[in-house]
């Protein structure tokens, strides 16, 4: 999936500053993402450690929809992908366009009566728009409005690969036994232990007001939300868990704003190179720093 705040561009710098202990035995015994996304940062660590227990969850309900049905029926979602496509190329611009935003109108219309706790066929032809959607709409973003409705505009691309068959199936092989949950980072602290690594990768704190992008599901993640948050690394640093965390930097914009330094000052918090790549703006999209933030 393509991904506003997605972590590809970041792995070097969080790889490199797993616990020693993990990248001297290439093992995790549990490791939970609970802001899961694109889950750039989850699909490398099982490509490349033994991972034996995987906990990943979002509370964007159509994103868990999708990695439900990567889970458990990947050959029908290619077949559904693969007629789409089909559709949707042979069509010039104009109706490429008209095409988009009548399929992105009956999916929204469907979300009235979409019963995401019971899993059907339905579910599989659902996950398939998602899949559309994201690889020809605007910009390749993911945004949600207050209703939960999917408004990104349509994107002109001359030729986009809306089915990734080889993709689908090796995210479906490491999905396999992956414990998959639509729920609050807040779902998964009874089963955190000593044991376990937490990657922590919340809708970032934005730098001003016209970089402000945490709607990924209709639910905004404000200055209390991320107070809460910060509760939460508290409490299971007490168990003993291994737990990185990433975040925007302040300081990027406002050098005497101290909220995560505050928020985070027992931890271990550093500032590493990021490039912005989502913005209208072409010449915004430069090296920032970010912040990861270690319990260890």
């Amino acid at each position: 999936m393509k991904w506003a705040g997605g972590k590809k561009q970041l792995l070097p710098e969080i790889v490199k500053r797993l616990p020693e202990s993990i990248l001297d035995s290439g093992e995790i015994e549990y490791y939970f993402e609970p802001f899961v996304g694109a889950g750039a940062v989850f699909f490398y660590l099982m490509c490349n450690f033994n991972i034996k227990n995987a906990y990943i969850s979002d509370i964007n309900k159509e994103l868990i929809l999708v990695y439900n049905v990567i889970q458990k029926d990947p050959e029908k979602l290619i077949s559904i992908l693969h007629e789409l496509e089909d559709e949707f190329l042979k069509l010039d611009t104009p109706n490429r366009k008209k095409y988009y935003l009548n399929l992105r109108s009956e999916f929204n219309k469907q979300l009235e009566t979409f019963d995401f706790n019971n899993y059907n066929d339905e579910n599989i032809l659902r996950a398939s728009k998602t899949i559309f959607m994201n690889k020809t709409g605007f910009n390749g973003l993911f945004r949600l409005n207050r209703k939960g409705e999917f408004n990104v505009p349509f994107g002109k691309y001359k030729n986009p690969t809306i089915c990734d068959e080889e993709n689908i199936i090796n995210d479906h092989n490491i999905l396999k036994n992956v414990n998959i949950k639509n729920a609050s980072y807040l779902d998964c602290e009874e089963l955190i232990n000593n044991e376990s690594l937490v990657y922590l990768d919340p809708p970032y704190r934005p730098l001003n007001k016209s970089s402000s992008f945490t709607n990924y599901t209709g639910n905004e993640f404000k200055d209390k939300e991320q107070i809460e948050l910060s509760e939460f690394y508290k409490r299971i640093n007490k168990k003993d868990a291994k737990i990185i965390l990433s975040n925007s930097d302040p300081k990027n914009t406002d050098s005497e704003d101290n909220f995560f330094d505050d928020l985070y000052s027992d931890f271990n918090i550093e500032r590493v190179n990021a490039k912005r790549s989502i913005n209208s703006n072409a010449k915004k999209r430069g090296t920032i720093t970010e912040l990861l933030i270690k319990n260890y």
